[in-house]
């Protein structure tokens, strides 16, 4: 964001506009600064809201890990300023709003559409990965649509950096969780960068379908994720069907990272039919 690097931003140099969205701890506006001109999203959290919550290591590691990523499908985190009762994090706008609504309107997504998001969700997550950074909490709301209809990764609340690429706390959303998150007991029991593949799995078959595949109550939620137990409708075409099976089965889990997924024959057919 172009602007006076010697002088440190406050909430004097926006002009605030329409709320765009609101979260657990945040509320997000559109606003301009007022020297350039220049449009972005203010991210507002409130102090007392992150203290009664537990979550600020997340807010501090959400701000280190998104102001160093530097991709066209990662939303920017350009700076951050704070006064006595707020933080606020200047990001990038993205103005189709979240994936999720547009989910929402359309059902699910044709296979041309689905292709080409998942197609820029795999490029943002071997990015990531190359970075030794897990998202850890991928599902369509926390996806933006940019203004020329590509998609962002955003909410690095529960992402961490892994350079061992061992992590062991669970977190995230259910439905999207892969079986070594949900698998009931051993404290040691570890996983790595492989989690965020499998919640692109499931995002893929959301897409297809509309919803996501091990849907349920909680409990069973559960127990169909640790035994891989879903049900791909017949209008998804062999190709798609194969890709999700490849990513999300207990037995033929071969497509474990974003290089395997990216050659992978399945993934060639599509993005050569709808690209």
């Amino acid at each position: 964001m172009p602007r006076n690097r010697d002088k440190p931003l406050s909430l004097n140099d926006f002009e605030i506009g329409k709320p765009l969205g609101k979260g657990k701890f945040g509320r997000v506006y559109l606003a301009r600064e007022k020297s350039t001109g220049f449009i972005c999203a203010l991210k507002v959290l409130h102090k007392s809201e992150l203290v009664q919550g537990k979550v600020e290591i997340q807010v501090r590691r959400e701000i280190e890990i998104q102001s160093n990523l530097r991709h066209p499908n990662v939303l920017r985190l350009f700076g951050y300023f704070h006064d006595k009762k707020r933080i606020f994090l200047v990001l990038e706008y993205a103005g189709h709003g979240e994936l999720y609504k547009h989910l929402q309107k359309a059902g699910k997504f044709p296979e041309w559409r689905a292709a080409q998001y998942i197609a820029q969700m795999t490029a943002a997550l071997k990015y990531l990965h190359k970075k030794h950074i897990m998202h850890r909490d991928i599902k369509p709301e926390n996806i933006l649509v940019g203004i020329h209809g590509e998609i962002k990764i955003s909410d690095f609340g529960w992402s961490v950096h892994a350079p061992n690429n061992r992590r062991k706390t669970m977190c995230g959303t259910l439905d999207y969780l892969p079986p070594e998150m949900v698998i009931p007991g051993g404290k040691d029991r570890f996983y790595d960068e492989k989690i965020d593949i499998w919640s692109l799995g499931v995002l893929m078959y959301e897409f297809l379908v509309g919803q996501a595949p091990f849907e349920d109550t909680p409990v069973m939620t559960q127990r169909r994720i640790m035994r891989a137990e879903m049900t791909i409708p017949s209008f998804v075409s062999p190709e798609a069907r194969d890709l999700i099976k490849k990513v999300n089965s207990l037995t033929s889990r071969v497509l474990s990272d974003t290089d395997q997924f990216l050659f992978s024959s399945s993934y060639s057919t599509l993005r050569n039919v709808y690209h």
